[in-house]
């Protein structure tokens, strides 16, 4: 919807100051072929696939931290997907998962508030 998108373009137009934007997909073809390759675990490779790109995505933010650039991570998905697909002529199979800005850090990021990590992880020996 056009009206939605508009206010997404306000938003994203905040980002243009940065070096770029790192768009992270998954290559729905891959997954399926997969899942036929290895019945038995079909049910899960959508699950890893989706863990695999959070771990490219923080692997990717620390490297831009290494090099002194600040970086966050959005999802203005499903709202762009068909932007983005026609402006970088994305294949049809792709599909977004996510956009990291980066650019030089004009602000410190605010605190967060998190659970104690002894209440999200567990570990057993």
């Amino acid at each position: 919807n056009e009206e939605a998108f508009k206010s997404t373009a306000e938003k994203m137009a905040g980002f243009r100051s940065g070096y770029g934007t790192v768009l992270f997909f998954e290559d729905n073809n891959v997954i399926a072929q997969l899942q036929q390759n290895f019945a038995a675990y079909a049910d899960n490779f959508p699950i890893w696939a989706n863990q695999s790109n959070g771990m490219l995505q923080l692997v990717i933010w620390t490297a831009l931290e290494q090099e002194g650039l600040g970086a966050s991570l959005q999802h203005y998905n499903p709202l762009i997907d068909e932007k983005v697909k026609q402006e970088w002529n994305i294949p049809e199979n792709w599909r977004l998962i996510a956009q990291m800005p980066f650019g030089k850090p004009t602000a410190t990021p605010g605190e967060k508030e998190f659970q104690p990590i002894e209440e999200r992880v567990k570990v057993h020996k």
